[in-house]
């Protein structure tokens, strides 16, 4: 793109040779024609931007969204980290302590959670458990067990709080990359009413939906099978028999289309870590687990997972100053209807 500069040297030179002498620098017209060349520049910056802008490759923000909406896709949403919340006493109550809904509790960074239905911890029990959910959608909901230890306003009773499973599935709303990655996409992957990018695009229309692979002849000719991962992983059957549902109204004649829940591998990792200074091996662990949790969700379904990836993942996490991967030893293969999910977790000092 020009310059202002540039624009303007331009201007004074044609202006010169139009009226046959030099123009000086310090005249008024010069000032004149340096407002101009001003001007021509903002244009040339609004023509850049402009083309960028119409091209699905380049643009940005609500303009990429434009686009989307020409392939029928739609920008996804930010999605809410969901767990379990533990409530706890010191001493059996000989009622029962009722803990409402929408109770809150926080971990350490402030993040805040909450209870999603009246739960009630009976009488003669020291504990109960509660579905909960991160209040604000987004991945910094995503948090390891034992992190969530503060009550905002503990109900009557309650004496303290902790989450007995990790809250995952939080997702933060698509960024402009990959919405740009699944535009191209459709464009490469046409769906025609019959091949695999339909269904898989038709199952992807749904709200949480992170991922959809078809398998066509899965039990034989005539027979497609749609697998579907959510964020947070496995789907549940109401989501499963509403994508079903929609799918038999828009299949092709004498297609027998089945909806189902992929299988899950669970991927056992161990790493040894050197702990940074000031830091402590559990809080390494809970930085490990937290970006494996992250890495491992609905979205790799059908998806390898590569050491490469795994030690990219762990490259330069607060408080690690060094780590190696023990296990697995090599890179876990694909397979289209199994969703690779963390399984058992070890991080211990590397000698």
């Amino acid at each position: 793109m020009k310059t202002v500069e540039e624009i303007y040297q331009e201007l004074l030179e044609d202006f010169s040779k139009r009226i046959g002498r030099d123009v000086s620098h310090s005249c008024d017209l010069a000032v004149r024609l340096y407002a101009v060349a001003a001007q021509v520049q903002a244009l040339y910056a609004q023509m850049d931007w402009v083309q960028r802008q119409s091209f699905p490759q380049t643009a940005q923000g609500i303009y990429l969204d434009y686009h989307a909406q020409t392939r029928a896709l739609e920008r996804r949403d930010a999605v809410k980290a969901t767990g379990t919340m533990r409530f706890s006493v010191r001493t059996a109550p000989q009622e029962a302590l009722s803990i409402p809904a929408g109770t809150v509790c926080l971990n350490a960074a402030g993040v805040r959670y909450e209870t999603v239905q009246e739960t009630a911890l009976a009488a003669g029990e020291t504990f109960v458990d509660a579905p909960a959910q991160a209040v604000e959608a987004g991945a910094a909901g995503n948090t390891a067990a034992d992190t969530v230890l503060f009550l905002s306003a503990p109900p009557a009773g309650i004496v303290s709080c902790s989450n007995s499973t990790a809250f995952a599935g939080g997702e933060d709303e698509e960024d402009d990359e990959s919405l740009r990655e699944r535009i191209l996409d459709s464009y490469q992957r046409l769906p025609n009413g019959a091949n695999a990018a339909f269904y898989e695009t038709e199952a992807m229309l749904y709200p949480g939906v992170a991922a959809a692979r078809a398998v066509g002849r899965a039990r034989g000719i005539g027979t497609v099978d749609v697998y579907v991962a959510t964020t947070a992983g496995v789907p549940e059957e109401a989501l499963l028999r509403e994508i079903q549902a929609d799918l038999e109204r828009k299949r092709e004649i004498a297609v027998d289309v089945q909806v189902k829940a992929p299988a899950t591998k669970a991927v056992d990792i161990a790493v040894g870590v050197q702990v940074g200074t000031g830091e402590t091996l559990e809080t390494a662990k809970k930085t490990v687990e937290a970006a494996l949790r992250a890495y491992f969700t609905g979205a790799r379904l059908g998806c390898a997972v590569p050491l490469s990836e795994l030690y990219a993942l762990l490259n330069g996490l607060h408080g690690i100053a060094g780590y190696r991967i023990l296990l697995p030893a090599d890179d876990v293969a694909a397979s289209v209807s199994v969703l690779p999910v963390l399984g058992e977790l070890s991080v211990q000092t590397l000698e």
